[in-house]
């Protein structure tokens, strides 16, 4: 026995199911989703401990009770002027990580569903794994928890009444701008809609458009939410809060002010990237980048490191080649010499259309370049070892050169903060330059450091944009910036009392050197 949207009841909406009584708690609970959060769903299976003595953290009972409020306040309209001047019921929230809005989404998608009749349920997400990985995933939790999941049938991407699965449903539909044709459908006359954004801002601006001018039924419950971490300073999520703010109800949530949070971990990103940063702006406070946060490195940052002064240098500090090795026709590869905070003093040299073996020849050039102007050679030649550079890597240490391969799908050391070796040497580098590097006044450099995009994946650590998919989207590989982050692979001891001549040309007798054993001698 559910309530319909006329407010009467029917006696059996399910065939030959006879719960009277929970159809009739449902339909009370129909304008109050924050009463049905409380009754509708086992909590002590519920997968954390209930925060401060309540089942729903502050700011979720805050959302429900607000769309209790507006609904009841729509249902009380005469049904002329329900018709006439209802407006769909927007609610936005932008926050930091932890908060609780997958939760909150499921209990929101849930409650729809359950307490009206041919209710139609869209959600969709910035991309597809999101969707379905994450999103339809804490739903498929909360669902198990609900006290009345008998009445529908669930699978990957749908939970459908058992009674009328083609007109009562949630949809989990993944977004395509080649055809965004699946949101231009979203009627439901009489009912109830609930259009559910999930990471809201990286969803394109063309799905928002086409969604908006399908939600213009009357006399019908239309709700739309947009959840997500507030991640770019552009497009119709961050329009929602600023040039669009007075057609939604906005919230933005601080991490750190929420019950049950991992307060440890927020204070370390607070530590780590600062308190005014991008990142903690985004994934602490929820509140919107300066720049795009695809802009893994700010370009402020770095017209910055190319002004600065070089400091003045002690000369034990280490030495470091990076050498990233040309795989396509059009790379270039690139040596890029870093010591210390000094990246500039020593130019890039980058080559076209050279072998392995060629720019083995360039590379030990410049190793002899720097021994004749300093009186010592370079402490760490890193090379990127990945494919072809595998060879020029083991030719290098053939002749003797302390070579480390690098290898940029391997695991991080910071395997919590980033999700494989070239994320963290960039990671590194970023920190090297705001901490006051100094790189060379290169136009491409710049370009190169500043238009790298980069995400969160599932365990919420920083992977970078590959290459290959760079080049597909014509963007420049950006050689220059990758030679310069292996200088950060690893952090190399100055290798004291050791200023042997380098090998000559082809000598293949081997130089004994061992970074490790070196650094733990070096601190005996």
């Amino acid at each position: 026995m559910i309530r319909g949207h006329d407010g009467t009841f029917s006696s059996r909406p399910f065939d030959g199911n006879p719960d009277v009584e929970l159809a009739r708690l449902m339909a009370s609970v129909s304008t109050r989703p924050d009463r049905f959060a409380a009754v509708a769903f086992d909590w002590s299976r519920v997968d954390r401990s209930p925060q401060r003595g309540k089942i729903l953290r502050k700011w979720q009972l805050q959302v429900l009770e607000y769309l209790a409020d507006q609904l009841q306040a729509y249902h009380a309209l005469p049904p002329e002027v329900r018709r006439a001047q209802a407006r769909p019921i927007r609610i936005a929230v932008a926050s930091g990580h932890g908060v609780g809005k997958s939760a909150l989404s499921s209990i929101l998608i849930l409650w729809a569903l359950a307490t009206m009749p041919d209710a139609r349920v869209v959600v969709t997400a910035n991309t597809e794994a999101q969707l379905l990985g994450k999103t339809m995933a804490e739903v498929a939790k909360w669902y198990e928890l609900l006290i009345c999941k008998h009445w529908f049938r669930k699978s990957t991407t749908r939970i459908q009444s058992v009674e009328r699965p083609e007109t009562w449903k949630a949809e989990a539909i993944t977004w395509s701008l080649e055809r965004p044709e699946a949101f231009a459908g979203l009627h439901n006359v009489g009912r109830r809609i609930l259009l559910l954004f999930d990471e809201a801002s990286a969803i394109p601006d063309q799905i928002w458009e086409v969604a908006e001018g399908a939600l213009t039924d009357t006399d019908t419950e239309i709700i739309w939410v947009a959840f997500g971490n507030p991640t770019r300073n552009s497009g119709r999520f961050y329009d929602a809060f600023h040039a669009h703010r007075k057609y939604w109800k906005l919230w933005q949530i601080d991490s750190r002010d929420v019950e049950g949070t991992n307060k440890a971990q927020l204070e370390q990103w607070v530590e780590q990237y600062g308190e005014d940063s991008d990142f903690v702006r985004v994934r602490v406070k929820g509140q919107f980048p300066r720049t795009d946060e695809t802009q893994f490195i700010g370009s402020h940052q770095v017209e910055q490191a190319m002004r600065r002064e070089v400091p003045v240098q002690s000369n034990r500090e280490p030495i470091v080649l990076g050498v990233d090795v040309a795989e396509y026709g059009m790379d270039e590869s690139v040596i890029f010499v870093r010591q210390g905070l000094d990246a500039r003093s020593w130019p890039v040299k980058r080559y076209r259309g050279v072998d392995n073996m060629e720019l083995v020849g360039h590379v030990t050039e410049y190793c002899r370049e720097i021994k004749r102007v300093i009186g010592r050679q370079p402490d760490m030649i890193f090379v990127d070892a990945i494919g072809v550079g595998a060879g020029v890597a083991s030719r290098l240490d053939q002749l003797g050169y302390p070579v480390m391969r690098v290898v940029a799908s391997a695991n991080a050391s910071k395997g919590d903060t980033y999700a494989n070796k070239r994320a963290e040497m960039w990671g590194e580098m970023r920190d090297w330059i705001m901490a006051g590097g100094c790189l060379p006044n290169d136009r491409d450099l710049l370009a190169e450091l500043t238009t790298m995009p980069y995400k969160f994946d599932a365990k919420n650590r920083i992977i970078l944009e590959n290459k290959e998919k760079l080049r597909r989207e014509g963007i420049h590989s950006p050689n220059m910036a990758d030679a310069l982050a292996l200088t950060f692979a690893e952090s190399v001891a100055l290798l004291k009392a050791r200023h042997e001549e380098l090998p000559e040309d082809d000598d293949n007798e081997r130089l004994s050197y061992d970074p490790i054993a070196d650094e733990l001698a070096g601190s005996a």
